[in-house]
């Protein structure tokens, strides 16, 4: 039978799936004899997709796979009409098995029930999501490719886990109860694409602002002044902001006291950054610390993509320091602070308040990290690097203007 596709009324596929036409070519290069990569780059597309349709498509009633264009557009036409019965809920021994797993009880080794904490979502970052529970919490993935080692033989035991979070989160696929998005890793009631992820809080950054971008010679740490920051956070959304510089170590402590209101009442959406780390307070807590080096110690800063370095650009203007931004999950990439932020941890424990401490102590804490000795320096310490560099900066211009 003809194709559908043939029609005048039939819309035409997407550039995404094969068309009629590609069929028909794909078809005569087969019996040509090319390969499947050779027919994929006559087509303009993998090699993996025309081995899929040589596979799914091929006509079967010869006895062997024969590949012709009509039959196979017949089979893609079928196996794309929609809705199709979601597979969860029409095998119910798939469903049973992903269920169990994804939501199966904790055992004790006695065999007996382990129910766990009841942990109520507070409802204060990412979103909306279910209350926490104990359970097996299998993700997905993990079901669906272990799906293929308790069944081999048994191909209705198979899905893709896509399909389980289409179940999950889908309004009319719900093979699966909402509640068991509790039981996920994540605990999202409500599902977010990636490309939203991505996306979000980052206009303040732009190609140009990369570290892709950043000069060579800031990579080799040959030349001081190109500096590495972050936060280190505490409790009650307290915060302390980092300098560190790269060649010589030296290390600056940013005062971030919250600001008033802060702790008082509810929380304003969209409101100012009380807790003292907003993007103001961290731009003007950096100018003020920076402005006490020479011009040659203010190049360049690297921070990660927090929003707090949203104002990078009037930053900037103030300073004439240029910002930088690492890649998204890359705190490699400002490795010198990654390592610091571990050596203040020493003085400022993960769970303590750390607006508690005056400006008086953050400088008394950088003075003791200024003044231990680094192998990578040769033994020399931080404050020591960076006063040797001055002097010899100082006497080469001296020497010039000579």
């Amino acid at each position: 039978m003809p194709p559908s596709t043939l029609a005048l009324s039939s819309k035409p596929p997407s550039g995404r799936y094969l068309s009629f036409a590609d069929r028909e070519e794909l078809a005569i290069l087969r019996v040509q004899g090319f390969g499947v990569r050779e027919i994929g780059r006559r087509l303009g597309r993998p090699g993996s997709t025309v081995s899929r349709e040589l596979r799914r498509n091929a006509a079967t009633r010869c006895g062997g796979l024969e590949y012709w264009a009509t039959t196979a557009q017949w089979h893609a036409e079928r196996a794309g009409r929609r809705p199709k019965p979601a597979k969860l809920a029409a095998n119910a021994a798939l469903r049973s098995y992903v269920q169990e797993r994804l939501a199966g009880v904790v055992t004790a080794p006695s065999g007996a029930a382990v129910p766990g904490p009841a942990v109520p979502w507070k409802g204060r970052r990412h979103g909306p999501r279910q209350n926490r529970r104990w359970a097996k919490a299998w993700s997905p993935q993990q079901i669906a490719h272990r799906l293929r080692l308790d069944f081999p033989e048994d191909a209705t035991m198979r899905i893709s886990h896509e399909a389980i979070y289409q179940s999950l989160y889908v309004q009319g696929r719900g093979a699966l109860r909402r509640e068991l998005t509790a039981c996920l890793r994540t605990g999202r009631a409500l599902r977010v694409p990636r490309a939203r992820t991505r996306g979000r809080g980052k206009s303040f950054i732009v190609p140009e602002v990369m570290i892709s971008e950043r000069p060579a010679e800031v990579g080799d740490r040959a030349v001081p002044g190109h500096w590495e920051g972050d936060l280190i956070l505490g409790l009650d959304s307290s915060a302390i902001g980092t300098l560190v510089e790269r060649t010589t170590r030296f290390t600056m402590l940013l005062h971030l006291p919250p600001m008033d209101g802060h702790g008082c009442g509810a929380r304003v959406k969209n409101g100012p950054a009380l807790a003292g780390h907003g993007a103001e307070a961290v731009r003007d807590a950096i100018a003020r610390e920076i402005a006490i080096m020479p011009e040659q110690l203010r190049q360049s800063l690297t921070w990660d993509q927090g929003a707090e370095m949203s104002q990078h650009a009037q930053l900037r203007s103030d300073t004439g320091l240029q910002v930088y931004f690492c890649d998204p999950h890359s705190p490699w990439q400002r490795g010198t602070n990654e390592n610091t932020n571990g050596l203040l941890r020493q003085y400022f424990p993960k769970g303590t308040d750390l607006s508690a401490h005056s400006t008086d102590d953050l400088a008394a804490v950088a003075a003791a990290l200024n003044a231990r000795p680094r192998k990578t320096l040769g033994w020399k310490t931080p404050a020591e690097a960076l006063d040797q560099f001055l002097q010899s900066a100082q006497t080469g211009r001296v020497a010039t203007t000579g």
